[in-house]
């Protein structure tokens, strides 16, 4: 019996978590570049003195899903986004090199160019700065250049070049603040085959009308194993009474 409870106590405890997951999914399906999570099942015995014949059920986040989300056109001279794959490279927060799909770029006061919650974007010179009282463009490869107001459209300077990068999947993990990075902790090199679409961002890959039947099905999941556990205790209770019964 106590078989049946390891079963449902670590399944309903993971169809929780999945649902944390799942969740976290479904409030970021308005988030720009944004890549779905992944979560998934496994058996797993219960190791310790005796024969490993407990089992318990393990979630496992399997990484993300890094299909692309709906190219939306937004005219914004700063917008774009990635077609196809590829990432494009920022400095997180602890300094080292990421990479996001959220390509809704902004400058700061001095003029460089960040993304909107305030990472650097890097170019492949360094840091991008766009001289004040200036029009900005980007091109399909990531050059920025600008032209000055006032003067002639002939008269572009390029200032920088957005950093694109193209490693392999497989090689790529999302962290905790949502970027990915290279599991070896490397940096990408810069691939030229990636373009971008300017005047456009990349939406949430997340649907959220499935994502919200996934959690319906969690909520389900999530009873089930409730009303298992609620069985196996009933049970238990009838066979101690049984056994405590003394023959009249």
């Amino acid at each position: 019996m106590d078989r049946l409870i390891y079963i449902a106590m670590t399944g309903a405890q993971q169809t929780f978590e999945h649902q944390a997951v799942t969740a976290h999914n479904l409030a970021n399906a308005g988030t720009a570049g944004f890549k779905s999570e992944t979560v998934a099942f496994r058996p797993a015995h219960v190791q310790g003195p005796g024969l490993p014949t407990r089992a318990y059920a393990m979630a496992a986040s399997t990484g993300a899903d890094l299909s692309g989300g709906e190219v939306q056109r937004t005219g914004r001279e700063l917008d774009i986004a990635i077609q196809g794959d590829g990432f494009i490279a920022v400095q997180a927060r602890d300094g080292t090199e990421a990479y996001t799909r959220d390509g809704g770029l902004q400058l700061d006061t001095e003029g460089v160019l960040q993304t909107r919650s305030g990472l650097q974007v890097l170019g492949e010179g360094g840091p991008i700065v766009v001289p004040q009282d200036s029009t900005v463009s980007i091109g399909q490869d990531g050059t920025v250049s600008i032209t000055n107001n006032g003067q002639s459209l002939a008269n572009v300077t390029v200032v920088g070049k957005i950093k694109l990068v193209n490693p392999p999947h497989e090689q790529v993990a999302k962290g905790v603040d949502g970027l990915f990075r290279l599991k070896s902790g490397a940096q990408a090199e810069p691939d030229s085959s990636v373009s971008v679409v300017a005047g456009a961002i990349e939406s949430s890959n997340v649907n959220a009308v499935s994502t919200m039947v996934d959690m319906i099905n969690l909520a389900r999941k999530f009873d089930m194993h409730m009303k298992m556990l609620q069985s196996v205790d009933g049970n238990a209770q009838r066979a101690s009474q049984l056994l405590t019964t003394t023959p009249s």
